[in-house]
């Protein structure tokens, strides 16, 4: 897949899922803060801005950290899946 489209393919899921996590905040049915999370992720991988704000709200809010990490392997998994499988060497 070209970068390109692999780029605004990450940014289109990364608003999805943002969205998802505000719609989860109101309704009983979603996980809001995980799909909050899972969208930062994925965003952060794509844009330098957002990748600085979701490191100073991991530093000032542990309990965000903690819902990070869990977000951060769904967001690989989702990465894997787009990129077509390919991991990276060294990390998990």
């Amino acid at each position: 897949m070209p970068r390109s489209v692999r780029h605004y393919l990450v940014l289109a899921l990364g608003w999805i899922f943002i969205f998802l996590g505000i719609l989860g905040l109101f309704l009983p049915i979603l996980q809001g803060i995980l799909f909050l999370c899972v969208g930062a992720v994925l965003l952060s991988s794509v844009s330098p801005r957002t990748r600085l704000m979701v490191m100073k709200l991991g530093r000032r809010y542990p309990k965000f950290r903690a819902a990070l990490t869990a977000a951060k392997g769904k967001a690989r998994e989702w990465r894997a899946r787009i990129g077509g499988g390919r991991r990276r060497r060294g990390k998990r």
